[in-house]
């Protein structure tokens, strides 16, 4: 998919040079006389009208209330007339910018994810569909919006990155093509280095937990590891971790075949995490993080990791795995010690991870769970900044009773199938050192969702928030 531009002018906003211009229009108030609509422009929230005006196309939006208007209603409404202006056959919009704060970045948002296609595997003829939309500018008579364009820019087409490596099949998006993407990001950037450790390097770390998910593939396994040290980093040393199992088939507890081709999104956490850390690098964000992603398939074979099997973790910890289908706590486990090894201060990961959590939050919130008030504030914030919220759930040293084993220190799944959410998340805990440490369950919110700017398909979802933490942290 090519790029769209983004621009940023001060001026009239009428005075564009582009083929379709939107105007936003709030309760109560009507369109500029200028414009000549067929039929009434209403405010009210999410009614679309077309007019003209000077020989070119406008939209008009309905904003709804002021008072309700934000940078997630910017980003919907964006979306909107963003899909109107593609059925118009538009090639440029203009955007007159109303009020508010984040409203900017929101309308670069949510017109850059609304765009995104992904066709790669489509054959292609002469009578395809034409470009589309080329370009996107915003306009306002009294601001200036280069920094907040350049910004959203980067961070929406990061997410449309992540949604690219979800999309694709598990048979071209294996561990070794998500290495491969992570080193092309590196080589971008001065200050982003690269280390990837093989199937014998993970096993000689003494990452038993991660080994044995990754035992009964053939597709070597890879634990991909991203130092950003820009100069002058300030604030704490954050751990990004993202769980990236790249096809899922439950292994020796297999899932049954329905929807399964749909696990080639279980490694949507990874996925968000590379992709942020390109989008934090071009951004220049002065903080220090260390991202961690283990990738590998689960698979059942003759070498698999057995229900009943005893595996060690790379901070001692022993493990009965009860459920070879509760694999991403078991890569995540590993993952997470790993960061903690590496001197991360504040700890932060994104999976894929309970079914339980679509049940409980639809597919509007993310599940968070935490051990630290303060930390899982940030995370929240960056949730509500960015558009990508989560739900706090709570633990408790109850929960934590259900993941003691019976032969060895932990199971990574009870019989009781009590809160299995917050069961995954009590396990996490035990390998993060008691380090300020927020899990998010993206079961519901990685694809299939139903904000406008995204669709039902792959979301991305993680990487503006996890951009947003990185600029919360950097102030």
């Amino acid at each position: 998919m090519p790029q769209i531009s983004v621009t940023a002018r001060k001026g009239d906003p009428s005075d564009t040079a582009v083929d379709t211009r939107v105007v936003g229009l709030f309760d109560g108030e009507s369109s500029p006389e200028s414009v000549a609509v067929a039929g009434e422009a209403k405010g009210a929230w999410q009614k679309l009208a077309v007019g003209t005006e000077d020989g070119r196309s406008v939209i008009l939006i309905g904003l709804g209330k002021r008072e309700e208007w934000d940078a997630e209603r910017a980003r919907v409404a964006a979306a909107l007339t963003a899909g109107r202006a593609s059925e118009l056959g538009a090639t440029g919009i203009s955007w007159a910018v109303p009020e508010g704060e984040g409203v900017a970045e929101g309308i670069v948002e949510g017109t850059l994810l609304k765009l995104y296609k992904f066709d790669r595997f489509k054959s292609k003829g002469e009578d395809d569909e034409p470009a589309g939309v080329e370009s996107l500018e915003l306009a306002s008579a009294e601001h200036e919006f280069e920094i907040e364009a350049r910004t959203a820019r980067i961070t929406a087409e990061a997410a449309n990155a992540a949604r690219n490596l979800q999309n694709l099949p598990a048979n071209v998006a294996n561990p070794a093509f998500l290495a491969a993407r992570a080193q092309e990001i590196a080589d971008e950037h001065a200050a982003l280095d690269l280390q990837v450790f093989d199937r014998d390097q993970i096993v000689e770390m003494g990452m038993g937990a991660f080994a044995a998910v990754a035992q009964g593939t053939h597709t070597d396994p890879k634990l991909i590891v991203m130092r950003y040290s820009p100069e002058g980093a300030k604030g704490p040393h954050l751990g990004y971790v993202g769980k990236a199992v790249t096809f899922d088939t439950g292994g020796i507890s297999i899932k049954p075949s329905g929807k399964m081709q749909e696990m080639k999104f279980d490694m949507s956490g990874g996925a968000a995490v590379i992709e942020s850390m390109d989008a934090i690098a071009q951004l220049g964000l002065p903080v220090r993080i260390t991202a961690v992603v283990p990738a590998t398939d689960n698979m059942p074979s003759g070498r698999a990791v057995k229900p009943g099997d005893i595996v060690t973790a790379m901070n001692g910890k022993t493990i009965e795995v009860n459920n070879t289908d509760a694999e991403g706590r078991l890569i995540l486990a590993d993952a997470l010690a790993y960061a903690v090894q590496e001197g991360a201060e504040r700890l932060i990961d994104l999976a894929t991870l309970t079914g339980a959590i679509i049940v409980a939050l639809g597919s509007t919130y993310s599940g968070l769970f935490s051990n630290d008030d303060d930390w899982c504030e940030e995370v929240e914030a960056a949730g509500e900044q960015s558009g990508e919220i989560g739900w706090r759930l709570p633990l408790h040293p109850e929960y934590f009773e259900l993941t003691k084993g019976q032969y060895a220190d932990l199971t990574n799944a009870s019989d009781t199938r009590k809160a299995m959410s917050i069961y995954a998340a009590e396990f996490l805990r035990q390998f993060v050192d008691e380090r300020p440490w927020v899990h998010v369950d993206i079961a519901g919110t990685a694809w299939g969702g139903t904000r406008p700017y995204v669709g039902g398909g792959a979301s991305g979802y993680g990487v503006r928030m996890l951009t947003a933490l990185a600029r919360r942290a950097a102030r």
